[in-house]
């Protein structure tokens, strides 16, 4: 059962970081174009990443998500 989970992995990364290439390839080509964006939706862009996030291993996975609430946290500076 680990060999086919860690197989499943390789497979979501794969998919995933081939998929921001695709997806952000043709939005930026898109965008530099001059043709409207307006009807991508938003989620399209955050698609990939949803796959190389599982595509991660689980120390991986929670590095992102320590790194995420470092990131956008607000806390006071104390003076």
């Amino acid at each position: 059962m680990a060999k086919l989970e860690l197989i499943l992995k390789k497979i979501m990364l794969i998919v995933g970081i081939l998929g921001v290439v695709i997806i952000y390839g043709g939005f930026l080509y898109l965008l530099f174009s001059g043709r409207s964006t307006a009807a991508l939706p938003w989620f399209l862009l955050i698609s990939p990443w949803i796959c190389v996030y599982f595509g991660l291993s689980h120390v991986q996975q929670v590095a992102v998500i320590s790194w995420f609430v470092s990131k956008f946290s607000f806390k006071k500076s104390s003076k």
